[in-house]
């Protein structure tokens, strides 16, 4: 674990920060990825550092290419490989507009940052894993895809939001299929109500939900819930399953009568 490296996205607050720390425990070289300075992530990068082998933040929005080259080249020269890649960056819409008043704006921005950013990242990095593999064949590389169970939920109010994570589960089988060959691990994880400051706006409405049955597990999920679920997976602790999605969620997608 000395050596192995993981690049998380969005990794400097929220579901990122609690997987972050879930690999940092379990001795991760970490690269932090986020939009905000170095300054303001300081403590957070200290808190890491702590646990970590070696903890580096590359600023950039993974919704540019420039960005997404620059982050990996960082990467390359400051740790030498990469060996889990966290697609968790994302965000919501800047307006809960319902689909009949929804604008191309947000929809652009939602689609650039949470589905062709990560799509194109993939990408590079899956080529770099190729390479990494073709040069040692005991490489064994993961991809994890941090979508949402707006995947499957329909938000009539998030159009844009559930559309692009719905893209993201058909991108984890798209790249499960291709990358099988050389035994790189693709999956997805589906979180449902997590506390975060992307959820904190709308914590009335799930503190009610939650309580008249929302989930079968009657609480918020955390950060560090999904924070485990990557570090199992990372770990290869289901090295059968290539492709598949895992629901942190509390049981709220389960279907009832």
């Amino acid at each position: 674990m000395k050596t192995k490296t993981a690049f998380v996205t969005g990794g400097s607050r929220g579901i990122g920060l609690g997987i972050a720390r879930a690999l940092a425990a379990e001795g991760w070289r970490l690269a932090i990825n986020g939009i905000r300075s170095e300054g303001e992530v300081r403590d957070v990068l200290q808190s890491l550092r702590s646990l970590a082998p070696q903890v580096e933040y590359l600023r950039g929005d993974v919704a540019l290419a420039a960005d997404r080259t620059r982050c990996l080249d960082a990467i390359d020269a400051g740790f030498g490989r990469l060996d889990l890649l966290v697609n968790n960056a994302g965000i919501a819409p800047p307006r809960r507009d319902d689909v009949l008043e929804a604008t191309e704006e947000s929809f652009d921005r939602v689609f650039a940052v949470n589905l062709k950013g990560p799509y194109f990242l993939t990408q590079a990095v899956a080529r770099w894993m190729i390479v990494q593999r073709q040069a040692d064949a005991s490489f064994a590389g993961c991809i994890v895809n941090i979508s949402s169970v707006s995947a499957k939920l329909a938000s009539i109010n998030r159009g844009d939001y559930c559309m692009a994570r719905a893209g993201t589960s058909m991108a984890t089988r798209l790249w499960a299929v291709r990358l099988a060959e050389y035994g790189i691990r693709v999956y997805e994880i589906r979180p449902g109500i997590i506390a975060t400051d992307m959820t904190a706006g709308v914590k009335e409405k799930y503190d009610r939900l939650i309580a008249e049955g929302l989930t079968l597990q009657r609480r918020w999920g955390q950060p560090e819930d999904v924070g485990r679920a990557v570090a199992m997976l990372a770990r290869g602790d289901l090295p059968y399953s290539t492709g598949q999605a895992i629901h942190v969620d509390g049981g709220m997608t389960i279907g009832r009568l």
